[in-house]
């Protein structure tokens, strides 16, 4: 395959998680902030751990609830907006449109003209709930297309490595946000407060029945962050995203007769998570866990580009 469309289906579906991750992120900020009594400052800790707070504070001077949702949705000066990151995963589509199926074809690009349309003027308050579960749907229907479409080979295999490297550091930033961002004394831990927003966390990334499944009713955050850490079983947790990279990047070995770089950096990473408890991680310190993740997994991304020349 071509180095530059398996980057055109690797970027299509990284973009199209991004789309999904972007609404679950503004979700979980919307409920924290609705238990804290200055709702607009928590959009500092959001923006920042989208990565955009640069980018916003470039554009605006204050910080409200409002205007950050704004620019997280629709805003066209903001590159990972919902509707700037559709736009990419449909361009990146048409760029490999001989190597998707008719269905995954149609499903992106009904999801880029139903956005656009959604998003084509600001979402009041009342309309985001259904707005948001609007993008989560669509990105939903693009996965439900390839999944029951695609012949399993390297097309196939490049774009499932971008879907979970995007969800891995989504789930990897929506703890952080939690637990070193937003949480504000260590009085607050245990309270009703800290309950809420990790009730809030599982919500936005969709765990609340699977974590009650495992563990019950009682809301722990050492439980909560091993379902989301460690636990195979849950879609997005880290351990299950890092494992579904390695296994698409040793069939990308086995196909091409070719053991690269990246397929190393994977299994390594697949160790670093696994064979660390939860209170491992919780003594080492959560964020400083989630900050070391985060790195390795941008530096497997990048070697993985390299190591498929993504783009030549």
């Amino acid at each position: 395959m071509l180095g530059k469309t398996a980057g055109g289906l690797y970027w299509m579906s990284r973009y199209l998680e991004r789309s999904e991750n972007t609404a679950r992120m503004i979700e979980a900020g919307q409920r924290i902030a609705l238990t804290r009594s200055s709702s607009d400052e928590e959009w500092i800790s959001i923006l920042q751990a989208a990565g955009t707070l640069a980018g916003y504070n470039a554009k605006y001077d204050t910080i409200t609830g409002d205007t950050a949702i704004d620019w997280m949705l629709r805003d066209p000066a903001n590159a990972s907006s919902v509707m700037s990151v559709v736009e990419m995963a449909r361009n990146n589509a048409k760029l490999v449109r001989t190597a998707l199926t008719r269905e995954v074809w149609e499903a992106i690009n009904e999801c880029w003209m139903v956005l656009k349309d959604c998003l084509a003027r600001k979402v009041s308050e009342r309309d985001l709930p259904q707005v948001l579960s609007k993008v989560r749907q669509r990105a939903a229907f693009v996965r439900g297309a390839m999944h029951g479409t695609m012949l399993r080979n390297d097309i196939y295999d490049f774009a499932r490595i971008g879907t979970f490297i995007e969800r891995a550091d989504n789930t990897s930033r929506i703890l952080d946000v939690k637990y070193y961002v937003l949480l504000p004394t260590a009085l607050s831990v245990g309270s009703s407060i800290d309950n809420v927003q990790w009730e809030s966390i599982l919500s936005s990334v969709s765990a609340e029945g699977g974590y009650r499944l495992t563990y019950g009713q009682k809301v722990l955050p050492h439980q909560i962050s091993q379902f989301l850490i460690l636990d195979k079983r849950m879609p997005r947790s880290l351990s299950f995203c890092i494992h579904k990279i390695r296994d698409n990047l040793e069939y990308l070995t086995q196909d091409y007769g070719t053991r690269l770089p990246s397929a190393d950096m994977a299994d390594a990473l697949c160790r670093s998570v696994s064979e660390r408890s939860i209170h491992d991680i919780f003594e080492m310190g959560l964020h400083e866990f989630i900050a070391g993740f985060l790195l390795d997994l941008s530096a497997l991304g990048q070697q993985t580009e390299l190591d498929y020349r993504f783009n030549e």
